[in-house]
């Protein structure tokens, strides 16, 4: 299992298109992935999952990935945060 923490800067958060654009990602490993903000843990592969975290902009979330491909996983979806969800 790995994670790797990251703070949501753009000026959306993780909604709508930033939160679908992640998702396809996501779903794109084969590792079980989730995104955990205070003490909720919601599949990283739903939208409505990421969507009900209601991630604004300032927030720190943490990414966690166990699987084939979870470092993977974490460094790709950690670092579309970091870009803004630049592709």
């Amino acid at each position: 299992m790995v994670s790797g923490e990251v703070t949501v800067n753009n000026s959306v958060g993780l909604h709508a298109r930033p939160a679908t654009f992640f998702i396809q990602r996501a779903n794109s490993f084969k590792s079980s992935i989730w995104v955990e903000k205070d003490d909720r843990r919601v599949n990283a592969k739903s939208l409505l999952g990421v969507l009900s975290l209601g991630i604004v902009k300032g927030t720190d979330i943490t990414i966690v990935a166990d699987g084939a491909d979870e470092e993977d996983a974490v460094k790709t979806l950690v670092g579309i945060i970091e870009s803004n969800f630049s592709e």
